[in-house]
């Protein structure tokens, strides 16, 4: 009976675990650095700027094109339009993770897989709107198309098309999405050579789904090539990662510690679904979902850096093989709840510590109040880039990511001298100078530059709490 109600209304259960799991979330502009970012890219694309050549990031345009109607809107409203789209794309993908457990064959653990793929979220910096969390929705229903093919749904070239169409919506939304549409790629080439055994036709269809889901990145690189900017767009997107350092040893072995402890059940549980008795469903769904998350896997250890919500793609392919341990019948009754029950326990400290950590709604509120919409233009040395969207102030770089300018593993990457551009945002007389305490790293003689310029051009206006720091707020001497 309980089962039964959960599927019954399976839609409402997952909108109210989202709403409970992201809840405390709602309507704090600092939930992370990243998507502080992405908001204020899309809100200074309705002031004119394009990304690549008047605000510079290696992330693609359809991810701030994502966020454009949320920006459009004045804050506080815009946050909280992108937070639930975020939290709508996080329902949607799990209903997609309980369809595709429920076509393994795994339907008894499909509901707990889907509310887990909601929980899991919030251990790993995961509970706003980070890229995954977007992108993992076209990648699950591609999947979805794939698996139902597997289980007769037939048409199997305008499944896999369709598929690899979603890969490209992904792949404009984050490029690490490129791992996992490389082996749905594969899987549909073996399917087409199995089927027919016809190597040229084989590979043909395979240089037709590489080229659709190429489409949407081509697209923007035309747009971009049409108005002379193809250089830019090429080193931003592709070549520019190259030239990133690397971080410390210890913090890089430190993140990879994170993953293997908060990932590690999720992917041990997903792992012991094959020796779990399935129940209907089709075999070849299920080597795929395996495959697919050793995809998944293979693409968080090759990226690199490992910053926890790197292993939000993984949580898709995961939550569904999990499903064949949830719906276990010696599982099912105790260790399913037990364990969603730690999950969600685990979330909800890691987000009350965030929240310690970054800073809240009303903390911000005062610091956008004390920098102020007076005359001038905002340079946000470090801190919290949504202080341009809240105050409308003008900037004086390109560079608005802090990190771009003041951390050494940006050092050489991003086409700008970092103290040659620190040294010309200051020259531009920046009306505000905003600093957070130094952190590790960060280029000490950079920070050397600016603190030299605010004691000898600025005033002290203001010192104010965010989260379990204090940030400065400097104001030009007239």
């Amino acid at each position: 009976m309980h089962a039964g109600f959960l599927n019954r209304y399976r839609l409402i259960v997952l909108i109210l675990v989202a709403i409970a799991a992201r809840g405390l979330t709602f309507g704090n502009p600092v939930v992370h650095a990243d998507e502080e970012f992405y908001y204020v890219t899309a809100h200074e694309m309705w002031r004119g700027a394009l990304p690549f050549i008047d605000i510079w990031d290696r992330k693609p345009i359809g991810l701030f094109l994502l966020y454009l109607p949320a920006a459009r809107l004045p804050l506080p409203w815009g946050i909280f339009a992108y937070q639930a789209m975020a939290a709508a794309a996080l329902v949607l993908t799990a209903l997609i993770v309980a369809r595709l457990a429920a076509r393994a064959g795994w339907g008894a653990g499909a509901m707990a897989a889907a509310i887990g793929y909601i929980l899991w979220p919030d251990l790993i910096n995961g509970v706003g709107g980070q890229s995954p969390i977007f992108y993992n929705l076209p990648m699950a229903a591609a999947g979805l198309l794939i698996v139902s093919g597997e289980n007769g749904g037939g048409l199997p070239h305008r499944r896999g098309v369709a598929a690899m169409a979603l890969v490209g919506i992904a792949l404009q939304i984050k490029y690490s999405a490129v791992f996992e549409g490389v082996y749905f790629g594969l899987w549909l080439m073996w399917r087409e050579w199995h089927a027919h055994r016809r190597l040229p036709a084989t590979l043909a269809y395979g240089a037709m789904l590489a080229a659709i889901a190429l489409v949407p990145t081509a697209m923007a690189w035309g747009f971009y090539a049409a108005i002379g900017q193809s250089d830019a767009f090429l080193f931003a997107n592709f070549l520019s990662i190259e030239h990133r350092n690397a971080n410390p040893l210890p913090e890089m072995l430190g993140n990879i510690g994170t993953l293997v402890l908060l990932l590690g059940p999720l992917v041990a549980m997903a792992f012991a679904a094959r020796r779990q008795e399935a129940v209907g469903g089709s075999g070849a769904a299920r080597r795929f979902l395996f495959g697919w998350l050793w995809a998944a896997l293979t693409g968080l250890a090759l990226f690199g850096t490992w910053f926890d919500h790197y292993g939000l793609p993984v949580l898709v392919p995961g939550c569904a093989c999990a499903a064949g341990f949830f719906g276990a019948r010696r599982f099912r009754g105790r260790v399913a709840p037990a364990v969603l029950g730690l999950v969600a326990i685990g979330g909800l400290a890691t987000v009350l510590a965030h929240i310690h950590g970054r800073g809240n709604a009303t903390q911000f509120a005062a610091l956008a109040q004390a920098v102020g919409r007076g005359p001038g233009c905002l340079y946000v040395y470090s801190g919290t880039t949504m202080l341009y969207a809240a105050t409308e102030r003008c900037r004086l770089s390109r560079y608005i990511v802090p990190a771009h300018l003041n951390r050494a593993r940006e050092n050489g990457a991003t086409g700008a001298d970092q103290a040659g551009e620190v040294r010309r945002i200051l020259a531009a007389r920046p009306a505000v100078v905003v600093m957070r305490p130094p952190f590790n790293g960060e280029r000490p003689e950079i920070r050397a530059l600016v603190s030299a310029a605010v004691t000898r051009d600025y005033r002290l206006a203001d010192r104010l709490p965010m989260g379990d720091e204090t940030i400065s707020v400097y104001k030009l001497r007239r």
